[in-house]
C-alpha cells in the first residue's frame, strides 16, 4: 500500500506528477559503473529473498567480480551516443506524453523518468517534486505484467521515500494492465507493421523477463499475467496455438525459473526444421540489454547456430504513437478523480 498523508483531492490549478517507472541502467558502460548499479539491483530483497548476512559477502566477494566486466562488455555493445537506450527511451515517452496529455487538455501535468536503480533515481525525482510543492503523484510502473520483483519493488522505492517526510503527498500507483486494450493494441500495430515489411515468418516468440519459479508457487501473478497478455496478442493476431509461443529471458542463479526457457526453445525450434522466427519482447516497454544484447545478439546466434535461417528481431514499444496513446489513456482513466480533460 502507497503511502499517503494529503488525502484532499487537488484544487484545478494545482500540479500533478505522473512518474513513469523503469528498471533501471548504470551511468556509463564501465566496469566501474555496473558494479555501482548491480550492487544497488542485486541488494534488493525483492529481486534475492536471501538473508543479507548470507547474500551480501555472496555478492561482493563472488558475483560483483566476476559480473561487473562482462555486464560492462554487454552494455558497450548497445550504448549511443545519447546513452543507454533504456533510458533515452523512457525518457522520450515521458517527453510524449506530457505533450498528448496537454493536447487531451490535461493542463498542469507534469511527466518524468524515475529508475528503480540506478539514475535518474524515483526518490530524487519525488524529492524535485516535493519542493516544488507537487503534492499528487500517479506512479505508473513500466511494467505491463504485475511481478513483486518489478511493481512492489517500485512501491517499496516510493514508500521507504514518503516515509522520511514528515507530510507526503498523495500517491496512487498503475499496478498493472496486461490486457489493457491500448497497450495490446500498439502490440499488434508494431506485429502487423513488422509483417507488413518483412512478411510473416513460421513462429511467432513473445519473450518475457524471467522470474523464480518460486515466486509464482509463493503467488506472484507474473506468469499468468503474460501469458495472458501473449494469448490476447495472438488472438488479435489471428495466431492459432501452433504458431506462436510464450517464453521467459533472462535466467540468473541456479534455482529454476519460470518456463519455457527463451534462448533453449529457440535452439530447439531451429532443430525442430523451423527455419524463420518473429521475435517479441511484450513486457519490455523501452529497447535495453535484455532485448538489444540478449535477444537480438546472443539468442539470435544462438538460433543460428542450430539451423535456423532468419531471426526477425521485433523493436519493443519505444516511440510507437500507439504506445504513447495507451499511456495517455491509463493515465487520464486513472487521474479522473483528481483531473477531468
Amino acid at each position: 500500500m502507497l503511502a499517503s498523508h494529503h488525502p484532499a483531492p487537488p484544487s484545478p490549478d494545482e500540479r500533478i506528477g505522473v512518474l513513469l517507472c523503469n528498471l533501471g541502467t548504470p551511468d556509463a558502460p564501465t566496469p566501474a559503473a555496473v558494479k555501482r548499479y548491480l550492487t544497488q539491483f542485486l541488494s534488493d530483497r525483492r529481486i534475492v529473498q536471501l538473508p543479507p548476512l548470507l547474500w551480501q559477502p555472496i555478492l561482493r566477494m563472488l558475483v560483483l567480480p566476476r559480473r561487473k566486466k562482462a555486464s560492462a562488455e554487454k552494455y558497450q555493445k548497445i550504448w549511443t551516443e545519447e546513452g543507454s537506450p533504456l533510458l533515452v527511451h523512457t525518457r522520450k515517452q515521458a517527453l510524449m506524453l506530457k505533450g498528448w496529455l496537454g493536447e487531451a487538455g490535461m493542463r498542469g501535468i507534469e511527466v518524468e523518468a524515475g529508475m528503480r536503480y540506478g539514475n535518474p533515481s524515483i526518490a530524487a525525482q519525488l524529492e524535485r517534486w516535493h519542493a516544488q510543492h507537487i503534492r499528487h503523484i500517479l506512479i505508473v510502473p513500466l511494467y505491463p505484467q504485475y511481478s513483486a520483483t518489478t511493481t512492489a519493488s517500485v512501491e517499496d522505492a516510493v514508500n521507504a521515500w514518503a516515509q522520511t517526510q514528515p507530510q507526503a503527498p498523495t500517491f496512487k500507483l498503475i499496478s498493472h494492465y496486461p490486457a489493457d486494450a491500448g497497450y495490446l493494441n500498439a502490440l499488434e500495430h508494431s506485429v502487423r507493421q513488422h509483417w507488413m515489411t518483412h512478411g510473416r515468418a513460421e513462429q511467432l516468440v513473445m519473450s518475457f523477463h524471467g522470474i523464480p519459479q518460486r515466486n509464482v508457487e509463493q503467488g506472484d501473478p507474473y506468469q499468468q499475467q503474460c501469458l495472458q497478455t501473449a494469448q490476447a496478442l495472438a488472438q488479435r493476431l489471428g495466431l492459432t496455438a501452433e504458431q506462436y509461443c510464450a517464453t521467459f529471458q533472462s535466467r540468473f542463479g541456479r534455482l529454476p525459473w519460470i518456463k519455457p526457457y527463451t534462448q533453449p526453445t529457440l535452439e530447439a525450434l531451429a532443430r525442430q526444421g523451423v527455419k524463420t522466427v518473429d521475435v517479441i519482447c511484450p513486457g519490455f516497454a523501452s529497447d535495453c540489454i535484455e532485448t538489444l544484447e540478449e535477444i537480438d545478439m546472443e539468442v539470435r546466434q544462438a538460433f543460428l547456430d542450430q539451423g535456423g535461417h532468419e531471426f526477425r528481431y521485433i523493436p519493443c514499444l519505444n516511440e510507437r504513437p500507439e504506445w504513447i496513446s495507451a499511456l495517455r489513456d491509463l493515465v487520464i482513466h486513472h487521474l479522473r478523480e483528481w483531473r477531468q480533460p
